[in-house]
């Protein structure tokens, strides 16, 4: 890619959030605390990034302790299996309304890989007090827990499910722009790795 520039995510001013619908009247949320990504664009045109996002899924909070084990057992992610969840894109287009996009992208959950859809509102760019160049995005999407393994339930007696299929996802994403030292740094290191591989 020409010109490329790499961006890091701010975790400091990013989550990525979820939300279910618990006994068929309120939705139950959550977010997962450790994620990352590698981000590289064709000078600041977010158009053409290409993404590569990780979520440490043993993060996963949702307020309650005994909640979120279950949520990490293999009823759901099987954390003890697969330690990641994983996006990886694979093209954005352009809506009809301004700062919109289409964002598609392969989701990989329990060793399970399926090409979704995110809709992302562009915020713009905005350089920060110490001289960072920064880039603000709202992401949001919906998708099928089923898709992906997830199938637990329990019936209740006046009819109905505990759970929703459907997970709603939200995410507020900060990214930093990177530093020619820190892509020099970057370089090094995969220069040392191979050597050392």
């Amino acid at each position: 890619m020409e010109n490329q520039t790499k961006w890091l995510v701010d975790s400091a001013h990013s989550d990525i959030t979820f939300k279910v619908r618990h006994l068929m009247i309120a939705n139950v949320k959550g977010s997962f605390k450790i994620f990352d990504a590698t981000i590289y664009t064709s000078g600041e045109d977010f158009t053409t990034a290409e993404i590569d996002l990780w979520i440490d899924v043993s993060s996963i909070n949702t307020g309650d302790v005994k909640r979120d084990e279950h949520l990490r057992s293999e009823e759901f992610f099987d954390v003890l299996n697969h330690k990641q969840i994983t996006f990886v894109s694979a093209g954005i287009e352009p809506t009809e309304i301004n700062n919109t996009w289409i964002l598609w992208g392969d989701l990989t959950i329990k060793g399970i890989s399926k090409r979704i859809r995110l809709n992302v509102e562009y915020g713009g760019l905005m350089k920060d007090p110490w001289g960072n160049q920064k880039a603000g995005f709202t992401v949001t999407g919906t998708i099928n827990r089923k898709d992906w393994g997830m199938n637990w339930n329990t019936n209740l007696d006046v009819g109905g499910v505990m759970l929703g299929d459907e997970i709603k996802i939200s995410c507020e994403i900060e990214l930093i722009k990177a530093k020619k030292g820190d892509l020099a740094m970057n370089l090094a290191e995969a220069e040392a790795e191979g050597i050392s591989s």
